[in-house]
Order: C-alpha cells, then sequence, then structure tokens
C-alpha cells in the first residue's frame, strides 16, 4: 500500500481523501493556496505546504508548486481529487514521469475522454449507444448548421468542456448562430479550445451515470448507477442511487455498457459513465466519462459498502480490491444534497464568513464538509460547502431521513441551498420518483 500521499485538492474532497488515508495509515500532505490556510483539511493532513495565492491558476492548478510540495515531503504519491487538475492527462504523465504514483487513471484514457468528440467515436466503435450528433468537430457556424440536419432541437457542447459548462440549446437555426458563438468563445477562454460538437437535444431526459472502477488486475467493474437529474445550469444538486427510473433489465444494460466504455479505453481506478435516459423509450445514450473521482460518489459507498478512495489507492498501489468483484450486491438507498453558499431561489453564489455551523447527527446521516464555524467561504472556488448525505433500506426511508436532517442543518454567514432542499423533499414530483432535468426549473 502507498505510505504517503499528497492531496492536491482542497475542501471537502481533501478531507475525505485524508480521512481514508488516516484510517489506512498512510501520511497525508495537503497542499493549500494562501486563502485556504485556516480550512479543516489543512490541520487534518499530517502536513501541509502553501503553494501559492488564492487565484487557482497560480496554486491547485500550479503544476511545479505542487510538485515541488510532493519532493520537499516526500510524497509516494498524489491524489488529484476532483476538479482542478484532476483530469489533466499532461499533469498525469508529468507526475508518473517524476517517479510519483498517481491516483487515478492513465493519462492516455484522460485524454481519449477529454475530447468528447473523439469519446463519442470510441464508445460508438465499442457498442456503447450515442445520441445523433457530429464525428468531427464543427469548425465553422457552416458545419455546426450543416450538423444541425439531425434535427433540432440540438445542443451545442465544448468539445473539450465537462461538468455541465460549455453548454447551450437551440431550437432553431437563428438560435443556433447564436450559441455556436457564445459555446465556442466560451470553450476558448476556460479550455483552451474552441471545438465544438451538435448532438440531438432531447427535451425531456433524466441524466443516470454508472460508477466504474478499473481493477490492477485489468478487469473493468461497475458499482451500480447514479440519478442526478436535479440540476441547475446543468449542474447537479441532487444525486440518488439507485435510480427509481431505472428497472433491472435497464440496470443490466446500463451497467454492461459501463463496463464496455471502461475496457475500450484500458481503464483503471475510479471514473464515471454519463448518460442520457429517455424515460418514454428507455433509450440511454453515452454523454461523457468522468475520469476521475466524482462529487457524488458517497451514495455509492453507502449502496454497495464500499470506501470508493480505499479501493482507489488499492489499485495504484497494484493490490486487489476489498470486495469480490463477481458479488457485487446493492443494498438500500442513499441520496446526496449539494449544500452549496448560493442563493436558494436564484443560485447565484453567496460567499460569507460563517457565523454559525451545526451538522445533523442520527442513523444513516453523512456530512462530507469543507468548512466549520468561523472559516470563511471565499469567492475564488466552488460554492460547493459540503455534502449531506442519508442512506436507509428503502428510498422512502432515506427521503425522512433527508427532510429530518435539512431540518437539523443550521448554517449562518453565507448564503445557502438549504431551503431549496427542503422545498425539493416536499416536491410530488421528485416525490414520485418520475422526475427529469427539468424539475429545477418547473419549482422556480
Amino acid at each position: 500500500m502507498i505510505e504517503s500521499l499528497l492531496v492536491a485538492n482542497r475542501g471537502e474532497i481533501a478531507r475525505r481523501i485524508i480521512r481514508t488515508g488516516r484510517r489506512l495509515g498512510i501520511r497525508t500532505i495537503a497542499v493549500h493556496s494562501e486563502a485556504d490556510g485556516g480550512l479543516p483539511f489543512v490541520t487534518e493532513a499530517d502536513e501541509a505546504v502553501c503553494v501559492g495565492p488564492a487565484n487557482p491558476a497560480q496554486s491547485y492548478r500550479n503544476v511545479e508548486a505542487i510538485l515541488d510540495a510532493a519532493r520537499s515531503t516526500g510524497a509516494q504519491a498524489i491524489h488529484p481529487g476532483y476538479g482542478f487538475l484532476s483530469e489533466n492527462a499532461d499533469f498525469a504523465r508529468t507526475v508518473e514521469g517524476s517517479g510519483l504514483i498517481w491516483v487515478g487513471p492513465g493519462a492516455d484514457a484522460i485524454s481519449a475522454m477529454g475530447d468528447k468528440i473523439n469519446a463519442r467515436n470510441l464508445m460508438a466503435a465499442a457498442g456503447v449507444p450515442v445520441a445523433p450528433g457530429t464525428t468531427e468537430p464543427a469548425t465553422d457556424l457552416a458545419a455546426a448548421v450543416a450538423a444541425a440536419e439531425i434535427g433540432y432541437p440540438v445542443m451545442v457542447k465544448a468539445a473539450a468542456g465537462g461538468g455541465g459548462m460549455g453548454m447551450g440549446v437551440a431550437a432553431d437555426e437563428t438560435a443556433l448562430r447564436t450559441e455556436y458563438d457564445k459555446v465556442r468563445a466560451f470553450a476558448e477562454r476556460m479550455f483552451g479550445d474552441g471545438s465544438v460538437l451538435i448532438e440531438r437535444y432531447f427535451p425531456r431526459v433524466r441524466h443516470v451515470e454508472v460508477q466504474i472502477l478499473g481493477l490492477a488486475d485489468g478487469r473493468v467493474v461497475a458499482l451500480g448507477e447514479r440519478e442526478c437529474s436535479v440540476q441547475r445550469r446543468n449542474q447537479k444538486l441532487v444525486e440518488e442511487s439507485p435510480s427509481p427510473a431505472v428497472s433491472p433489465e435497464l440496470r443490466e444494460r446500463f451497467l454492461a455498457a459501463a463496463v464496455r466504455a471502461g475496457e475500450a479505453v484500458g481503464y483503471r481506478n475510479a471514473g464515471t459513465v454519463e448518460c442520457l435516459l429517455d424515460p418514454s423509450t428507455q433509450e440511454f445514450f453515452f454523454l461523457e466519462m468522468n475520469t476521475r473521482l466524482q462529487v457524488e460518489h458517497p451514495v455509492t459507498e453507502y449502496v454497495y459498502g464500499v470506501d470508493l478512495v480505499e479501493e482507489q489507492l488499492r489499485v495504484a498501489s497494484g493490490l486487489a480490491p476489498t470486495f469480490d468483484p463477481d458479488a457485487l450486491t446493492p443494498r438500500g438507498h442513499a441520496i446526496e444534497l449539494r449544500i452549496n453558499a448560493e442563493d436558494p431561489k436564484r443560485f447565484l453564489p453567496g460567499p460569507g464568513a460563517i457565523t454559525t455551523w451545526n451538522e445533523p447527527t442520527g442513523t444513516g446521516v453523512r456530512v462530507d464538509s469543507g468548512y466549520v464555524a468561523g472559516n470563511t467561504v471565499t469567492p475564488f472556488y466552488d460554492s460547493l460547502m459540503a455534502k449531506l448525505i442519508v442512506s436507509g433500506a428503502t428510498r422512502e426511508e432515506a427521503v425522512e431521513r433527508a427532510r429530518a436532517a435539512v431540518a437539523q442543518f443550521e448554517i449562518a454567514g453565507p448564503k445557502c441551498n438549504l431551503p431549496f432542499f427542503a422545498e425539493l423533499l416536499e416536491n410530488p414530483e421528485f416525490l414520485s420518483g418520475d422526475y427529469d432535468t427539468g424539475i429545477v426549473s418547473r419549482m422556480r
């Protein structure tokens, strides 16, 4: 097993990785920006190194500073968490080229799945269903218009994007001309790559993803699916496992397709195959593959009884998993709510100093948080403050525990979206399980 681990991230995911490292007897090293020096993950690690100012480009995305921190502390491995450098193939290659262990998939797999058009083509060749769309980048407006012959409405997407960023919907050619220019400009600014793809847009769709794990022996296994359809601006707010929309027969198809996706790129370590599900036909289509640990991994941990961070570390160490890959059995139901520092009505960021922070407790309740009272949520990073995860023997029991936990959770200072979750957990559409990605807009 790895003996010393540098966590190249911050906040709740850094604390999450450090917690498992401590349990396994691994020495952990935190890196942090000047703005984050007082956060819990910094003091909970065995060592901590400041890698730069608040600007992520000068700290959490500063490859040389992170590698210097690894060398100076004698780290044996680097875990990137999610976001920042986690899906940067060049960083993965540099880490391994420096003689360190990369706790993630190989750089070639990251590269293969990082470009959405290349990923679509790879998946289609592997027999994974893909939505109608472009097989080459739409390099100019004329190409985009021609690609839209698949039929409006269409989704205009940044080929190098991810996390719900760099996307727009066009109902006709006039809208396509506007969205193409917007998405291309955004993609060039955010990702340094203005490549755009055009896909068929499904007005009523569910977002369902499958957790995969590429094992040290070369096998790829699937640990069930997660429902991720409660979203704002194409970004997730709630995840649950199993999906209330997925029947046993559909689950078999989902999991088999996800395993094929992983095998097609020789996948190792944890990853997620994201799909869109048309509830009217029960057809699903590949959306993208996240070559990292997901924010919503805890719901899978509850349902399958595994510690996914430990499994990541075991794969990176060349060790067998703690579970029997041939006897994976889901039990119960789990729901995750993303507690963000944002307005609960318009979902606009609202950073600020935390004056009150009281976490809920009880059976089936877990909180993965990045803050405590006295900390400040700054405007430099994502607004996620904590993840509230609840589990129960049934979905109904999990919902009841979620209601109680939301009522108990006290946060004052920054804006907070807890009132939104209180509303959602009473919403008939959500309670029925028959909802789609438009549920939040219908609530507003």
